[in-house]
């Protein structure tokens, strides 16, 4: 589980300056700046020179920063990388470069040699990256995957439903890759921006699968992702609770307390800390 909060991952244009201006201010704990889906053809070379700049010249704070460059399969892609990693010579701060339709581990080496620099986060959007969720999990430079849920859907030919049962293998499949190798994991957006109740829904409904945050693609949706990934009160006071109770017991030569009624053993106190230590980060954040 990743130490670092990611609850919300807000989607920017690059091309916009006045929306790039306005993440400087938002509640998000990372920002993706996007040069694929979000630019037309017609504008992505002058969103790459602009998003370039914007990263070598403004403080974006403690947000993770984080580049949707386009796929080396297009004409725009390795000009994407290669500006990215021209900005980071000049001392932009990049955190990671987001490798769209990543089908297998073998889709990201070239990225990984353009933009030695940064950190690599792959797209899992189609049925083919889904199916090799595990190997690209292990590429040695990927520490972040992302749910392409529209395009997984668009692939699948399957229809929409608030459980997301026609999702639920490809999720679960990337939650266990990247589980198994240390990734942060992002769910996919939801759609409906106006819909908060669809939206704390969907989110609870991530957080409760294993998922660290959440994709977003209007600064209103940011509360109700803030909330539901980040550890509540009742879990703060249980962690605590579980963490004093297993001391107590420790010093008294055992190995395993009881809280509510519940056994509590080490690997429950690994998680009690691992929830403090995610509230202390996203205390940190606001500082």
């Amino acid at each position: 589980m990743t130490a670092r909060p990611c609850r919300s991952v807000l989607y920017i244009p690059g091309s916009k300056e006045r929306a790039l201006e306005k993440a400087r201010g938002l509640a998000t704990d990372a920002i993706i700046f996007d040069l694929e889906d979000a630019v037309a053809p017609e504008e992505k070379p002058a969103a790459r020179k602009l998003l370039a700049q914007v990263l070598t010249d403004w403080d974006f704070g403690r947000r993770m920063r984080i580049v949707r460059i386009n796929g080396f399969d297009t004409e725009w892609g390795r000009a994407d990388a290669d500006a990215m990693d021209e900005a980071i010579a000049r001392g932009a701060r990049i955190d990671a470069i987001l490798v769209p339709k990543v089908n297998r581990a073998a889709d990201l080496d070239a990225v990984a040699d353009a933009v030695p620099g940064a950190d690599l986060w792959a797209m899992m959007e189609t049925c083919a990256g889904m199916l090799n969720a595990a190997e690209i999990a292990a590429h040695p430079r990927l520490k972040g995957m992302v749910m392409g849920t529209n395009d997984l859907a668009k692939e699948l030919n399957s229809r929409f439903r608030p459980d997301r049962l026609p999702m639920q293998t490809g999720l679960g499949l990337c939650l266990l890759a990247g589980r198994a190798h240390g990734v942060t994991l992002i769910d996919g957006v939801y759609n409906a921006f106006k819909d908060e109740d669809g939206l704390r829904f969907e989110c609870e409904q991530s957080r409760d699968m294993g998922f660290d945050g959440k994709t977003l693609i209007h600064p209103a949706q940011l509360d109700i992702a803030n909330v539901a990934f980040a550890p509540s009160e009742a879990e703060l006071t249980l962690a605590r609770r579980q963490i004093a109770a297993f001391d107590e017991v420790m010093a008294q030569g055992g190995g395993v307390a009881v809280v509510d009624g519940k056994i509590v053993e080490n690997l429950h106190i690994v998680t009690a800390r691992a929830t403090l230590a995610k509230a202390d980060a996203i205390a940190a954040m606001a500082e």
